[in-house]
This record gives C-alpha cells, structure tokens and sequence, in this order.
C-alpha cells in the first residue's frame, strides 16, 4: 500500500473537517475538498440534505458549489477528496467536470460509483480511513432513516 502524498493528506484531512462539521450539526457526516494542484483549496463542503432540507447537497456537490464557477482547465487539474465513495449523483457531477482524480476515505459503509469513474479514465484511490469508517458507521446507526433517505433507499 502506497501512503498519500503530502496534498492527499492535507485534502482527506480538510474533507474530515468538514465531515465532522456536518455531523456535529445533525448532518449526515459526508465531507468533501477540490484541490488544485498547485495546494489550492478551490472549494470544500459537507453534506447538508438535512440542515437545509435540500434535495441534492452531498458533500461533493457542496464542495463544488462553494468553489464557484471554474474554467474547465482549472477542473482537470485538480483533484476532489470526500469521505465517502461518491453517489451517483456525485459521481456525474465529477464526470460532467473531468476531474481527473478522486480520493475517497472509505467505501465500505457505502460503494458508489467507483467503477464508473475508472471505467471514464478517472484515477479513484480508496485511503480505507478508519476515521471515516467509524464517523459514517456511527451516524448509520444513530440515523438509519436519514442515511436510507440520502442514498435513496426505503
């Protein structure tokens, strides 16, 4: 196993951040980060379905709206971290943009569209972080109606 370089570490850690944010406001606890990569934070942001009743904003989403418009160059240079392998959702949205490369925290309380991403030509790498791991797994259990509601489930 290859560790996270430097930016990876800073981006996974900023998208915990946010995770944790989101949990700590009742929020299902989903945190992500684009990253140029020259260091620079474009956007970051958690999922925040249930602190504004909105349909759509998972973390991905909520990161990439909080970078605000960007060139399409600016997208393919960069890099979106999230504690959770992204939705459907999530997962076009990072298509639509070609974002070349995704971090994902973990994927085992939740798989999504990984294999979509590679299968567009996008490097998806899993950290398997225990931290993210055990803050998603405890919001499922404390909430397994919210958790259901957001990936769509009865």
């Amino acid at each position: 196993m290859s560790f996270p370089s430097n930016l990876d570490q800073l981006g996974i850690r900023k998208a915990i951040e946010q995770a944790s944010k989101s949990y700590s406001e009742g929020g299902i606890p989903i945190g992500s980060v684009l990253l140029h990569s020259d260091g620079t934070i474009l956007g970051s942001g958690h999922n925040q379905r249930i602190q504004k009743s909105s349909a759509t904003l998972h973390g991905e989403i909520s990161a990439l709206e909080n970078a605000g418009r960007l060139k399409p160059e600016v997208y393919r240079s960069s890099t979106i971290y999230t504690t959770l392998s992204p939705c459907s959702m999530c997962t076009g949205a990072i298509l639509l943009y070609k974002i070349p490369r995704v971090v994902i925290g973990e994927n085992v309380n939740f798989l999504g569209g990984e294999d979509l991403l590679k299968n567009n030509g996008v490097e998806v790498i899993v950290l398997d972080d225990e931290e993210c791991k055990n803050l998603m797994r405890r919001f499922i259990e404390e909430k397994p109606e919210e958790w259901n509601e957001d990936v769509g489930e009865v």
